[in-house]
């Protein structure tokens, strides 16, 4: 036991009980934020605070109230908003959290995106295409219209062939998933960028800039792959270089700290 509150005595379990459940309900509320589905889950979290302060007051009235109520929110709140759970259990099983437990052995999209990128290329087609990492892109995925489809060659050269009525704006790609086109980019305010790039390149970067998002550009005036990342921008890709560093984006590496002490390790040796 740590310490007690009242009579409630609080152990190292119940620290970390909080904790978690705290995390959770952050994680949702930050996922849901902006939809409209977050005024139930407010209500539904105001509900189950008020629940648990009646337990503890043993106000048996209040909590058997609460607690009718907390059961009848849920059940509304599955209902209601199937499509928002439904992506918030996509977005859980492609966070790189869990498949650091669970491991995507086949990155055969990854020869999918390089394929679509040479075919975009050699048609002189522009394209937008975004790789999202470690940092959400969700007010970026609302600006466009939701794909949720599997990564492959032909729906990504039909969404930018200049008929489609996709082809404007920008690709977000999720793992191996496409989730979202025609989304909207902030566009760079550097002014040192060169004046000869054109809107494209100017959002790419603008996106690299404030994100670690992993951009790849095609021309449609030249038909040059290039891409955006950490606010910079590498132009005149060929084939061996996009793959090279698609397969480093797809391939966990140490960091931080960890990736710290095997270099000090191996600086010793």
């Amino acid at each position: 036991m740590l310490f007690r509150i009242g009579f409630i005595p609080v152990t190292i379990i119940d620290v970390i009980d909080i904790l978690i459940v705290t995390w959770i309900f952050y994680e949702l509320y930050i996922f849901l934020q902006g939809t409209i589905a977050i005024r139930m889950f407010t209500g539904l979290l105001v509900i189950i605070i008020i629940s648990i302060i009646g337990e503890l007051l043993s106000m048996s009235a209040l909590t058997w109230i609460m607690s009718s109520l907390k059961t009848v929110w849920v059940l509304a709140f599955v209902i209601l908003f199937q499509p928002e759970l439904r992506r918030l259990l996509v977005f859980i099983g492609q966070s790189r959290i869990i498949q650091k437990f669970v491991k995507v052995g086949n990155l055969e999209f990854i020869d999918e995106i390089v394929a679509a990128v040479l075919e975009l290329s050699s048609k002189n087609f522009g394209a937008l295409i975004v790789i999202e990492r470690d940092m959400g892109l969700k007010s970026i995925i609302d600006t466009g219209i939701e794909i949720q489809a599997k990564v492959t060659r032909q729906l990504i050269s039909s969404i930018f062939n200049p008929r489609s009525p996709l082809h404007d704006g920008a690709m977000i790609i999720q793992n191996d998933i496409i989730v979202a086109a025609k989304t909207v980019l902030p566009l760079s305010q550097n002014p040192n960028i060169d004046p000869a790039l054109g809107t494209r390149h100017r959002a790419a970067l603008g996106l690299s800039e404030q994100t670690d998002a992993f951009i790849i550009v095609v021309s449609e005036e030249t038909g040059m792959i290039s891409y955006a990342e950490n606010g910079k921008l590498v132009r005149g890709l060929t084939e061996s270089m996009l793959r090279k560093r698609l397969n480093e984006i797809y391939t966990p590496k140490p960091h931080g700290k960890i990736s710290q002490i095997f270099s000090a390790s191996a600086d010793t040796q």
